[in-house]
């Protein structure tokens, strides 16, 4: 999809998921954390974090598709900065590839397992959205992870991505107090 074409030309989100049935959580994921390696401080948080927080959520929800409202849907990376970006990580995505398989379904198919996973998500999602200086690397990889897992339904990968995003959540949640403060800050507004 991305490979042959005009280099300018934008590939709408809801074409790229047209058609996919399993996978279009993990490649809509993928699709979302591009703006997270944009090297520009700030800006790929802001804009991936809340299509991750979407994207949990309707996991939590238990839809077997993602819902992608029209606004998003229209809009897309463009063709060659998908390519340059899978230029980018080529080598380790073709190394990873190699290992990964579907394994463990468990982890990856239930509801039980797809709701743990958009709640994790959503905290992801939270975390990469805050100023938290040198973590938009960090978190990006963790969810090009994720979306690896529920791209080739791997549970064994899942697993791994569960503890890693529970550590990161400590770590930088709690650990910074800005998690803590940021939801405190949500639900009063809500409440308000």
């Amino acid at each position: 999809m991305f490979e042959h074409g005009d280099p300018a030309e934008q590939q709408p989100l809801g074409r790229i998921l047209q058609g996919l049935q399993e996978s279009a959580f993990g490649v809509f994921l993928f699709v979302a954390i591009l703006p997270a390696f944009i090297p520009v401080p700030g800006i790929g948080g802001a804009v991936s974090g809340p299509l991750v927080l979407l994207i949990g959520l309707q996991m939590m929800a238990g839809l077997a598709r993602p819902w992608v409202p029209g606004f998003i849907a229209r809009r897309g990376p463009r063709r060659g900065t998908m390519h340059r970006f899978l230029g980018r990580i080529d080598r380790p995505l073709r190394r990873l590839d190699r290992m990964l398989k579907p394994r463990l379904p468990a982890l990856v198919g239930p509801l039980p397992a797809r709701v743990f996973t958009g709640l994790l998500l959503v905290m992801t999602g939270v975390l990469l959205s805050l100023p938290i200086p040198l973590t938009n690397y960090l978190f990006g990889f963790q969810l090009l992870l994720f979306a690896l897992a529920l791209i080739e339904r791997d549970g064994a990968l899942m697993l791994f991505n569960w503890v890693a995003a529970l550590a990161a959540g400590l770590f930088f949640g709690l650990g910074s107090g800005q998690l803590v403060g940021h939801t405190v800050e949500l639900f009063q507004r809500w409440t308000s």
